[in-house]
């Protein structure tokens, strides 16, 4: 395992290429063969810049040579006040992406690990994910479990 990259928090600055990581990630789920874009990557630009700056949303990016080759995003979600335990919200993992030239080298596991460490430090109650079947055994690795409490209402449109 190569460590030729490093692992930070995103910034909005980085909007711009973390639009086009997401718009490549999710060329993948069409095997490379796309439908017709439905928005421009510009409207991605503007939600990850506006999300990463009012700080509901945070991100992790991994770098090589300079440049983004990873991330995972995490939406904080707020819990109801309670009573009688803390209401700490809980972590949304979502938009978890390393480029497949830079894949099976330690850069998805730093940085979920990187996630994680943010997570425990702000004491969030759990972390979430809808994981893809591809990327489910990587998360059990890192010790995400199936939900004991969790039910779905699929809302179609």
């Amino acid at each position: 395992m190569t460590t030729d990259f490093s692992v930070r928090p995103a910034r909005p600055a980085d909007a711009g290429s973390l639009a086009e990581l997401r718009w490549t990630f999710k060329q993948e789920d069409h095997e490379g063969r796309p439908p017709t874009l439905a928005r421009p990557g510009e409207e991605a630009e503007h939600w990850i810049h506006d999300r990463l700056r009012d700080g509901h949303w945070l991100a992790w990016v991994a770098e090589a040579e300079g440049e983004i080759c990873g991330h995972v995003f995490l939406c904080l979600v707020e819990r109801m006040p309670e009573p009688y335990e803390d209401n700490n919200p809980v972590g949304y993992v979502t938009n978890y992406f390393v480029l497949p030239s830079h894949r099976n080298k330690g850069a998805g596991s730093a940085l979920l690990e990187a996630l994680k460490q943010h997570s425990r430090s702000a004491c969030l109650e759990g972390l979430i994910v809808w994981p893809s079947e591809r990327s489910t055994p990587l998360y059990q690795r890192l010790g995400f479990q199936p939900p004991e409490e969790l039910l779905e209402l699929p809302l179609g449109t």
